[in-house]
């Protein structure tokens, strides 16, 4: 009889010991300490004071540093307010150093078949356009506009000539040319 009470004491008390291990190791996972992750605010922070890396691989062209001096320069007031500095590389002739928001680009001129003045940042994936009577800074990488509808003084003045003098069009005159 004693063996009876003893072999179901030990049926009844091997599922609650089985438990009691498996319950352990998940009570020691909920008590790990929380990955701490870095606010936006301090990593914009550490970025602003963080400088521009200068050394580069990048081997500009003479057709770059011809875009190069087609540069507008200063600071280009954007649309909701935004602005855009660019600031040309004293110590690298043909790089330029872009800078909204606290965010600083080390940028290169790159040449472009339409015509456009274009500078990179390969490594961040940032690119600057500039046409003649605007610009804009895009990250490619994310596939933004960061900066949008941005213009130098230079740029406003270009922008009010073609408003007086607007261009031809494209298809202006090719109906004549048909007869």
């Amino acid at each position: 009889m004693k063996k009876i009470v003893l072999i179901a004491a030990l049926a009844l008390a091997l599922p609650f010991a089985a438990t009691a291990q498996t319950a352990a190791p998940k009570a020691e996972a909920k008590k790990a300490p929380p990955k701490k992750q870095v606010t936006r605010k301090a990593a914009k922070a550490v970025e602003e004071v963080t400088p521009i890396a200068d050394e580069t691989n990048i081997v500009l062209t003479d057709s770059d540093l011809e875009v190069a001096k087609r540069v507008s320069l200063g600071k280009a007031q954007c649309e909701l307010g935004a602005d855009v500095t660019v600031a040309a590389d004293e110590k690298k002739p043909g790089f330029f150093n872009v800078s909204t928001k606290g965010v600083k680009y080390r940028m290169h001129p790159v040449e472009s078949r339409t015509g456009a003045i274009r500078l990179e940042d390969p490594r961040a994936g940032a690119m600057w356009l500039q046409l003649g009577n605007k610009s804009m800074l895009m990250n490619q990488k994310a596939g933004l506009r960061i900066a949008d509808e941005c213009q130098t003084a230079e740029q406003v003045a270009f922008a009010e000539e073609m408003k007086k003098n607007p261009p031809k069009s494209l298809f202006e005159g090719a109906d004549a040319a048909k007869k």
